[in-house]
């Protein structure tokens, strides 16, 4: 039986919730999710707690886990936010943010230019610290993840894009023989 199904999920007074056959619709400060329930999944909505209820075949109740697990990330997105910060560690790495556009120095011969989807926000407090925002978890994730692509973190300087909670498991260089 799946755990995370079970829990209910709590509807701040801020967030509205608007449920229709097999769609609900999350709207609070931040911005408005849509989500499509799975067939085998079905919600109810009393004095703002939100339950969901499902079959007993195994699909069903992995599906009601993961269903569970993305509205209530869809409450606290439009009600709190989402937000990651990645840091660039090398010399001569920077970013700088210009509305929707991310320009990255990044140790190639030309500079990287990245634009972002509608629904994410980026800051650059300083030139090696790049802060994305956003009430849609999945997108946020999703920019972030082409960012650090760029220029993964390699394991012996410890060199490139990292999350900034990400912990580098750096490896010894290769001893000269003989020596």
């Amino acid at each position: 039986m799946s755990r995370v199904a079970k829990n209910p999920i709590n509807i701040p007074d801020s967030v509205k919730v608007n449920i229709q056959d097999s769609k609900i619709e999350v709207s609070g400060s931040k911005g408005t999710l849509n989500f499509d329930v799975p067939a085998s999944v079905s919600l109810n909505f009393e004095e703002n707690i939100i339950t969901v209820n499902y079959e007993d075949a195994q699909q069903s109740v992995a599906l009601a886990g993961t269903t569970r697990a993305l509205i209530n990330n869809m409450v606290i997105g439009v009600s709190e936010g989402f937000q990651k910060k990645l840091q660039l560690v090398g010399v001569g790495y920077r970013a700088k943010a210009s509305g929707k556009l991310l320009e990255l120095s990044l140790g190639f011969s030309h500079p990287i230019k990245y634009q972002l989807p509608d629904e994410v926000s980026v800051e650059t407090p300083s030139q090696t610290e790049v802060v994305l925002s956003s009430h849609n978890k999945q997108a946020l994730g999703q920019a972030a993840a082409e960012i650090r692509a760029f220029r993964p973190p390699e394991p012996y300087k410890g060199k490139g894009v990292k999350y900034s909670d990400e912990v580098i498991k750096r490896k010894e260089a290769k001893k000269a023989a003989g020596a």
